[in-house]
């Protein structure tokens, strides 16, 4: 990926944490790429869009790739990282701008093929040693709060998020199950709040969103 775009994602180990939190999207797993892509592009067009998350249905590489492409342009064009949920061997291929990995395993088996180049990102952190390790593998930024099996609790989740950026300077996306957790995980301090369909499918949703991460940073 460009180093521009990475640095304006703001995505790396020494990301300031001066400014505002920024939005990170999550897309459903695709098996259409194109079902989305009017909804997102509006999604891109009307906030502060620090990253986009592709999720992919299963597939052969060739469709892997075809679906990532129609979504690229969109999403690189607007000044968002693409990541792609997993699928890390397929970054360089399909020009995106790096890969979220789900474990430290998967995390330490992908860094080296993705890093310094590409943003390798850190989820399904079930403890804080977990959170540690992920850090200390190299991992551009942690997440805390995903839906992966069972949630933990929300007052679980700003609390990690809390803890981590008090002391650690990798960077943190906050996931926000709905838009009345946004502005929390801001003033928790995670650099970046995730947030799915259910919110940036929903042009009212997003809005209420970004304008919760702008009332955040007057506070």
């Amino acid at each position: 990926m460009s180093q521009n775009r990475r640095h304006s994602a703001g995505m790396g180990p020494h990301a300031s944490r001066m400014g505002p939190a920024r939005l990170y999207l999550v897309t459903p797993p695709l098996g259409d790429a194109g079902a989305i892509a009017d909804a997102l592009a509006d999604a891109l067009n009307a906030a502060d869009i620090a990253a986009v998350l592709v999720r992919l249905e299963d597939g052969d590489e060739t469709a892997l790739l075809e679906r990532v492409k129609t979504l690229r342009i969109l999403i690189q064009s607007n000044g968002a990282a693409l990541l792609l949920d997993g699928h890390a061997g397929l970054v360089a291929r399909a020009e995106c701008d790096g890969a979220h990995l789900t474990g430290t395993d998967a995390l330490r088996a992908a860094a080296p093929g993705l890093k310094p180049k590409y943003i390798a990102g850190c989820g399904g952190l079930g403890t804080r040693h977990d959170a540690m390790l992920a850090g200390e593998s190299g991992a551009d930024y942690v997440m805390f709060g995903e839906p992966n099996g069972r949630r933990p609790s929300f007052d679980a989740v700003i609390e990690r998020v809390a803890w981590w950026t008090e002391i650690f300077q990798v960077p943190c996306v906050g996931y926000a199950a709905n838009v009345d957790e946004v502005e929390a995980l801001a003033r928790a301090g995670a650099e970046f709040v995730a947030v799915d369909e259910a919110v940036w499918r929903s042009p009212a949703s997003l809005r209420a969103a970004a304008e919760r991460l702008a009332a955040e940073l007057v506070r």
